[in-house]
């Protein structure tokens, strides 16, 4: 029979989110709070554990046996762990070759910048001699550090998107912008890579390595398997302003809402999340039964919060292309509730955020708020 255990405070993920949820959570006085996490060693956990709370390395859950019960397997075996509220702060991972769709065979040296990271700085593995970092997003720099530290040439960065950051890389790397990759060439090790401009011109470069690096997809199985309903944007778990999904007692913070914010971004949605929980612990606030959804029209791509069950101090907003000094509108039913310019230019890797004054002056028995731009 697979032992139960009960806590308080669970916190799925021992990232940025995770962390600052379950410091906050135990030095306020939550009770006990536990972290799970799949990986073996976790950084920066030293203020959680002083705060109180406990921390379990190398647990993966697998499920759940209740909507507050989670299963666990590690490696002295399985287990439940049932609590009053659950954190969820699984983050996010970078889609793979084979999610882009990418033609071609199945050559060694194929990899995402995760995956570069554990092979040079976990496990100092060998990682080619000449490589080719596809992706602008920031995280494309760290692809491109790792490589660097590994001693491979960085021949290209390849990126769809308009370029307009010269300099940001440290040292020479070509940026091959308005490009895609049309094709993997070798059998066995990674010869090349064929790519294609807009303009229809195409070309080959020779390596042995290339890494996929963003296009970020939530860590979204568990609150799947939970039944936590899921953002058609985001890809992650639908939460209103106080990170409430849509299964009582379930909260969810960090990069399952939104693959590819910064740290920060992940930290402060951590602390912000355990007055919320502790609320709820305490019965004080009752839980939202059907929020007002909020969602986004092209070419923008989602926003978090997504729901309008509390108030929140912003939203953040994610365009799919560069936007040149758009103008936000949201609105609702036809009425309009906000209107701003942002005077910059948007681009496709970082978000917008968007002040949630508007917020209460949304009809709770209305449509969809939605948000474009002009």
């Amino acid at each position: 029979m697979t032992a139960t255990r009960t806590v308080d405070v669970l916190v799925v993920g021992a990232g940025p989110a995770g962390l600052a949820a379950a410091t906050s959570l135990a030095a306020r006085g939550a009770g006990t709070v536990e972290v799970l996490e799949r990986e073996r060693d976790a950084a920066d956990t030293h203020a959680a554990v002083r705060a109180g709370a406990v921390l379990r390395t190398g647990v993966t859950a697998t499920g759940w046996s209740g909507p507050l019960t989670v299963d666990t397997t590690s490696p002295s075996g399985r287990e439940r762990v049932a609590a009053r509220a659950v954190v969820l702060a699984t983050g996010a991972r970078e889609r793979p070759r084979g999610a882009r769709l990418v033609p071609g065979t199945r050559p060694a040296g194929v990899m995402t910048t995760g995956e570069l990271r554990r092979a040079v700085y976990t496990y100092g593995q060998d990682v080619g001699t000449r490589a080719v970092v596809v992706g602008a997003e920031p995280v494309a720099f760290d692809a491109v550090r790792a490589l660097r530290h590994a001693g491979v040439e960085v021949a290209a960065l390849v990126t769809e998107q308009p370029w307009r950051r010269p300099g940001a890389l440290t040292g020479r790397v070509p940026v091959l912008d308005g490009t895609v990759v049309s094709e993997l060439l070798g059998h066995g090790r990674l010869s090349g890579v064929r790519m294609r401009h807009r303009d229809g011109r195409e070309a080959t470069v020779a390596c042995d390595t290339v890494v996929f690096t963003g296009d970020w997809i939530p860590e979204n199985e568990l609150a799947r398997s939970g039944g936590v309903v899921l953002d058609a944007g985001t890809r992650g778990p639908a939460v209103d302003g106080a990170f409430r999904t849509s299964v009582r007692g379930v909260f969810a913070v960090g990069d399952v809402l939104h693959g590819g914010e910064p740290a920060g971004t992940a930290v402060v949605e951590g602390w912000t999340v355990a007055g919320p929980v502790l609320s709820h612990l305490s019965g004080s606030v009752s839980w939202p039964v059907s929020p007002v959804p909020v969602v986004v029209e092209a070419p923008l791509r989602w926003v978090t919060p997504n729901r309008l069950g509390a108030a929140g101090g912003r939203f953040l907003v994610r365009a799919a292309r560069p936007l040149v000094r758009p103008v936000v509108v949201v609105s609702q039913d036809g009425v309009l509730l906000h209107r701003r310019r942002v005077w910059r230019t948007v681009v496709a890797s970082r978000s917008v955020p968007l002040s949630a004054g508007w917020a209460a002056r949304v009809d709770p028995a209305g449509g969809p708020v939605r948000v474009t731009v002009v």
